[in-house]
């Protein structure tokens, strides 16, 4: 299993645009996938669930909220297992192609919740090392994944939230590798350096903690993948190139594989409950883009 969370501190960049399509390009390819959703927002649970079904079936026992609170109230790792959907929709598709599968832990829209309750078991909003529950409450979604249940996933992506509250360090814990969505922007470019001194930090703490190696981490980033771009004839547009050749200047990889710039591509994805890289009749430049995306990903995981 390769752990992967999906993360950039400023919103709007296609966090869960990536996270879809490429959960879902990778199980059309065979692969056993499994999303985790832990943004409030919830945008990528209603990509593959109707809102209305979430609101009768799902919201009051089913979403990682609940799963939370299992956490907070127990001794040790909460079973995680009950808490995974297999969207129909996507999965008629993937199936069709091969033995792959893509199912999905959904989100709550109070999940902010659950970090004034992380807080309290802390012993505050510092995130206190001395707690004893330091450990076991970082380790939660680390621990809950390691079950045997888990055990058939190829791939795990995690959508955080733009922040790195107690429910973002979960993932990161969790996590063999981080990718970071950006705009080719001054503003979303402007966080990442941030977001990596944040992740360091968070290792070096928690490394402190864990003393035995084997509860060590280690995440690694996986490289930057620049969203919304906007080409001409020849190539994404002048004014964007500066942005797109900054992960170099703070020696951060990235992806090769850019993602252009199709509002209606991606609007009308999450209606259909299909990522636009299975939509029949969709944009072929975009769904190529994507393809490429998963293959250069592929690449990068593989030891």
């Amino acid at each position: 299993m390769t752990v992967v969370s999906v993360i950039n501190y400023k919103g709007g960049v296609g966090k869960t645009t990536i996270t879809a399509n490429l959960g879902a390009e990778l199980a059309h390819r065979g692969y056993r996938v499994l999303l985790i959703d832990l943004d409030p927002q919830a945008s990528l649970t209603f990509s593959f669930l109707d809102p209305t079904m979430w609101e009768r079936e799902l919201a009051d026992d089913r979403t990682i909220l609940q799963w939370f609170g299992n956490v907070l109230d127990g001794d040790g790792a909460a079973s995680l297992d009950r808490y995974v959907l297999t969207p129909s929709t996507v999965n008629e598709v993937i199936t069709q192609n091969g033995d792959g599968r893509l199912d999905l832990v959904p989100s709550h829209l109070m999940l902010t919740d659950a970090d004034l309750d992380f807080a309290a078991n802390l012993g505050g909003s510092r995130f206190q090392h001395g707690s004893p529950r330091y450990l076991p409450l970082h380790r939660a979604l680390a621990d809950a994944l390691a079950a045997p249940a888990f055990s058939e996933y190829q791939v795990v992506l995690i959508d955080c939230p733009p922040n790195f509250t107690m429910v973002t360090r979960t993932g990161i814990v969790a996590s063999d590798h981080i990718l970071i969505p950006a705009r080719p922007d001054y503003l979303s470019t402007l966080g990442i350096d941030y977001l990596r001194k944040k992740v360091s930090e968070l290792v070096t703490d928690y490394n402190k903690v864990a003393t035995d190696g084997a509860d060590q981490i280690s995440p690694q980033i996986l490289g930057i993948v620049f969203t919304m771009v906007q080409y001409t004839g020849h190539g994404p547009l002048l004014a964007l190139r500066n942005f797109i050749g900054h992960p170099a200047t703070i020696e951060i990889p990235r992806f090769q594989q850019m993602i252009r710039d199709s509002k209606t591509v991606f609007a009308g994805a999450g209606e259909q409950g299909l990522p636009a890289v299975l939509m029949p009749d969709a944009n072929p430049n975009v769904q190529y883009e994507l393809q490429q995306l998963a293959s250069e990903f592929l690449a990068k995981i593989r030891p």
